[in-house]
């Protein structure tokens, strides 16, 4: 008996010691990923002008929430909607302060909800809305309100992703069929009971609400709303330029779900137990491309590997392809110690040449990635899953592609480690530390006094 206590108490030890450990390292990285903007709003941004509005174009609102909002959510449709040049495409919030999504990349939106209702005397024709963590009541309570305000008919409501736990906060639900991400549709289920959650589509139309499934889900969301709106063959060309390789989807929305599984637990490894985690630089730069900046946001920043930092060349806001005003949080001279420095974008090279130099200049002595220069051709997700397998390991990048619902892996091409050594290698080895510690407590205090005199 005395040798199954023992056993339990080193079994206990380990499990809680490894269980806190990794725990305190999980909430870390999530709290670094969930980072918000904290520096003085810049007077330069009143210089900025915002896309003009032109009343005979239907107007898509692209929310983001006071916190912080999914950067694929938000960046991807926005820049999709903006290539057909036949909507007016407004990023839409509370408040004109600036906002953050996950990556840490930070956003100046076009208009407050009340500047945005002022200027259109409408609904707008599309709500898009991204995944927004409720994390404080009274910070979110305005998103909520305003999504229900304009929910008639005559608007689409568009949910990207976990997006939909949003709008199923709002009500507008209940008794209505919904997609959302493979790995929250179970939670889902138990919370909104009145809904019914469809597991096997990437997009799922009901009424006058879209909802997609996992991120990249939400693009044949919404290249369906664009064909349903403005034709297939708008649908296809935006497809096309975006070299986008699985658009059978949005005519045949089917698809073999995914579940959670034992493989996944690389994931949760990654943000407990990564503990010296690669510092990289993404360039902000006029006219840099939504998805592309996406594409190193949404795979470095959410492996639980990668810390992602926004590095620009200037102190004012710079203006993306298709009218975003983006803040970096750093310059060029003033960046920290980097691991490695992302360049995205096939043209960057040229279009960003003074910035290029700069950095090589008075920059750092970092790798330096141009992350879609050799492969312009290729779907902007891909390289990056690619650098990623080579980065951390083929396991990590497998999960990013699984968790980003992206499908066409068959066009991938993984070299790297098999798994992280780092994050399966520090739980094994604090658990048997401690176990070890127990041992010689037990040597030294438990066994002496057990010893006959």
């Amino acid at each position: 008996m005395n040798k199954v206590w023992r056993f339990i108490v080193y079994v206990c030890v380990f499990v809680l010691v490894v269980g806190g450990t990794g725990a305190i390292g999980f909430m870390s990285t999530m709290q670094e990923a969930m980072s918000v903007y904290d520096k003085p709003v810049p007077a330069s941004l009143q210089s900025i002008q915002t896309p003009a509005y032109d009343s005979k174009k239907p107007t898509v609102a692209v929310i983001l929430a006071n916190e912080v909002t999914e950067v694929f959510d938000f960046l991807v449709p926005y820049e999709m909607f903006s290539m057909t040049g036949s909507y007016n495409v407004f990023a839409a919030a509370p408040n004109k302060n600036i906002k953050s999504l996950t990556g840490g990349l930070d956003v100046v939106p076009h208009y407050s909800f009340d500047e945005l209702d002022k200027l259109t005397g409408k609904s707008p024709e599309i709500i898009v809305i991204p995944f927004m963590p409720i994390l404080d009541e009274a910070k979110y309570k305005p998103v909520r309100d305003w999504i229900r305000k304009h929910s008639g008919k005559e608007t689409i409501l568009l949910s990207i992703c976990n997006g939909a736990e949003n709008l199923a906060d709002t009500g507008l639900l209940n008794r209505k069929s919904v997609a959302t991400h493979w790995g929250d549709i179970g939670r889902l289920e138990k919370k909104y009971t009145e809904i019914t959650w469809i597991r096997d589509q990437r997009y799922v139309p009901d009424g006058n609400i879209v909802s997609s499934a996992g991120l990249t889900s939400g693009i044949d969301a919404t290249l369906y709303v664009i064909s349903q709106q403005m034709g297939e063959p708008v649908a296809e060309k935006v497809a096309k330029e975006m070299n986008y390789p699985s658009y059978d989807f949005v005519q045949h929305p089917q698809m073999e779900p995914f579940t959670a599984g034992l493989s996944d637990i690389v994931y949760i490894l990654n943000n407990a137990f990564q503990w010296s985690k690669k510092k990289n630089g993404v360039l902000l730069y006029d006219g840099a491309d939504e998805l592309m900046l996406s594409s190193a946001f949404d795979t470095y920043g959410a492996s639980g590997t990668t810390t992602t930092l926004t590095i620009s060349n200037k102190r004012e806001p710079v203006v993306t392809r298709h009218g975003l005003k983006l803040i970096a949080r750093y310059q060029i001279e003033d960046a920290p110690k980097l691991d490695k420095m992302i360049f995205v974008g096939p043209d960057v090279k040229t279009r960003a040449a003074d910035d290029i130099r700069n950095w090589n200049v008075n920059g750092g002595k970092a790798e330096q990635l141009f992350l879609h220069s050799d492969s312009p051709e290729r779907f902007a997700m891909e390289p990056a899953f690619e650098d990623l397998a080579k980065q951390e390991d083929i396991w990590t990048a497998k999960f990013a592609a699984k968790r980003l619902e992206y499908r066409a892996t068959s066009q991938l091409k993984l070299e790297g480690a098999p798994f992280s050594y780092e994050a399966f290698g520090i739980p094994i080895g604090v658990g048997l530390l401690s176990m070890f510690v127990v041992y010689l407590v037990e040597r030294r205090f438990v066994r002496r006094k057990t010893v006959p005199a």
